[in-house]
């Protein structure tokens, strides 16, 4: 049975690490390469870098800050935010990320994820969808949730795993930042509807949490941010307490 994981997201905006709620009222969190070094000591599987603005501001993710966390770390490691084309997606790679991460463009743009798929493979390739439940369900938003689009999530999922997508990174904008929980139906559903790996976000606040995702949905990751960022949960005791509960684990 695959190993699930523990992966701590560093949203960044200014060359610092933020966090929000519901996608809104943005705190800063720390310094990035700092918090990659002490996920990394803490035991974290992996770990995700979102350039959170770069999209609303029309430019590439911050190569040299990826590059002085990459040589931190030694875990696999995904990059996102203002990827556009497959040269920015070589330019991530060639900085030190293991995968990197597509939410707009692919939207735009689909093909992207073909043909970065078909230059590094399907594992680099992450389909990252934020999603919200509104009266016509769970839809696609887009520009860092700014703007609606037409697409449901369970079909856009189906769909960029279809063009090249080796996993889906899946928040729940109405979740972000709660600490009520991950989106159980959402994530279970969309889970169940592809083949490659989910990562849920959106929720964390308790470790119970990890362990209602993990035992009720086929969810393979777990996602959080200022939980780990603020210590109100720490990286190892979350893992001794899942493996107690039986959760295949990498302690």
């Amino acid at each position: 049975m695959l190993k699930k994981r523990i992966i701590p997201c560093l949203d960044i905006k200014d060359n610092r690490t933020v966090k929000g709620i519901n996608f809104e009222n943005i705190r800063d969190a720390g310094d990035p390469v700092e918090l990659a070094q002490r996920y990394v000591a803490e035991g974290a599987d992996e770990l995700v870098f979102l350039d959170i603005s770069a999209t609303l501001e029309n430019r590439k993710t911050l190569t040299k800050l990826v590059t002085r966390i990459a040589t931190e770390v030694n875990i696999p490691f995904t990059v996102g935010g203002g990827i556009r084309s497959l040269e920015d997606a070589k330019a991530i790679i060639d900085s030190g990320a293991d995968k990197v991460s597509i939410n707009s463009s692919a939207i735009l743009r689909p093909s992207l994820l073909s043909e970065i798929a078909q230059i590094f493979g399907n594992q680099c390739v992450v389909l990252a969808i934020d999603t919200k439940l509104t009266d016509q369900g769970w839809v696609v938003f887009r520009s860092g949730g700014k703007i609606i689009t037409d697409l449901k999530a369970i079909d856009w999922a189906k769909k960029g795993t279809e063009l090249g997508a080796g996993e889906i990174l899946l928040t729940s904008m109405n979740h972000d930042g709660t600490k009520n929980g991950f989106a159980l139906d959402i994530t279970g559903q969309i889970a169940e509807a592809v083949s490659v790996p989910v990562i849920a976000s959106g929720g964390a606040g308790t470790q119970e949490h990890f362990f209602d995702l993990f035992t009720q949905t086929k969810a393979t990751g777990a996602l959080a941010a200022s939980v780990f960022h603020f210590a109100q949960i720490s990286i190892p005791a979350l893992k001794h307490y899942l493996k107690t509960q039986n959760i295949p684990i990498r302690l």
